[in-house]
């Protein structure tokens, strides 16, 4: 049995990811300080350990004796990280520093991080390549940002085996539905499921996302660790198809509203995966509209 763990196993991708990881037999060790993820989504199977990356002491003993990191811990919204950048950059600068430290000195044989897209900013080609110049346009884009560059240079430097995951608009079971840490989904379902009306940045129209359901996410950390990558690579995790908010709220269904764009937030996302295909493995077999379906069964909206 292989022992792993999994930070921010408490949340939406690190709670899937870490039930994945249970079915197929590991040893999971979860570390979570329950800002955002929530005792619920707890795998009752796993080890959990309620401590903040933000605190390399309290962390870097749980590191002994783990073959594998998957780094999922993150306050992971953009609007939050506008409206006040410190805490955002204490976890997400200073909580990865102090993991991949933790894991470097435990010797730990692979990290794999989960990155975001929101590193691209507004380019002017699409679809999305690993190979393009960064332009983030909020402090936590920049913060997941400098997250790969420091996974880049642990494997570098210190030979810690890394591969970092940019993923594009994340959504299945257990995401969050409500508070500033929801997603554009998730405040849909909730809203829907409360009566109200679908709030659409402007008509709708402008802002288009690439839409990954969380098995496909989960898959691709799979594979990542299973492969002999880990000088630092960097894979684009996203269905490589794109929509309209004004689509995904349609194919939900209910009543719409508008509001102002607001800052921070890129208007398209659109991953080229042939990297990932190519040397992971890997391929998307979720689409937007099962996807929406199994959330709308799930919250009682069919």
């Amino acid at each position: 049995m292989t022992k792993v763990l999994v930070t921010g196993g408490a949340g939406f991708i690190g709670s899937n990811l870490t039930d994945r990881l249970i079915r197929d037999g590991h040893e999971v060790l979860i570390l979570d300080n329950l800002s955002t993820g929530k005792k619920e989504n707890l795998n009752p199977d796993a080890d959990f350990k309620q401590c903040d990356i933000a605190d390399h002491e309290s962390i870097a003993p749980h590191f002994a004796g783990v073959e594998a990191v998957f780094h999922a811990a993150a306050l992971a919204r953009i609007q939050p990280s506008i409206q006040d950048p410190l805490p955002a950059n204490q976890t997400n600068i200073t909580g990865t520093l102090n993991v991949l430290w933790a894991a470097k000195n435990a010797g730990v044989k692979k990290l794999i991080y989960c990155a975001s897209s929101s590193a691209y900013g507004d380019q002017d080609k699409f679809p999305l390549t690993e190979d393009m110049i960064p332009k983030p346009k909020s402090p936590y884009s920049v913060q997941k940002y400098v997250g790969e560059l420091y996974c880049t240079l642990f494997s570098k430097l210190y030979d810690l085996p890394t591969v970092s995951l940019r993923y594009f608009n994340v959504y299945g079971p257990k995401q969050i539905l409500e508070g500033a840490y929801a997603a554009v989904i998730g405040i849909f379902l909730k809203q829907i499921a409360s009566g109200q009306p679908m709030t659409l940045v402007e008509n709708g129209d402008q802002i288009r996302r690439d839409f990954t359901h969380i098995s496909d996410v989960v898959e691709a950390n799979m594979l990542a660790w299973r492969s002999d990558m880990g000088g630092g690579e960097l894979f684009n995790i996203g269905r490589g198809k794109n929509y309209s908010i004004k689509e995904v709220a349609e194919m939900i269904g209910g009543q719409i509203t508008h509001i102002p764009r607001r800052p921070g937030d890129a208007l398209i996302t659109l991953a080229d995966n042939t990297k990932a295909r190519k040397m992971l493995g890997w391929e998307p077999k979720v689409n937007i509209e099962e996807g929406i379906a199994e959330l709308k069964k799930i919250h009682g909206l069919l």
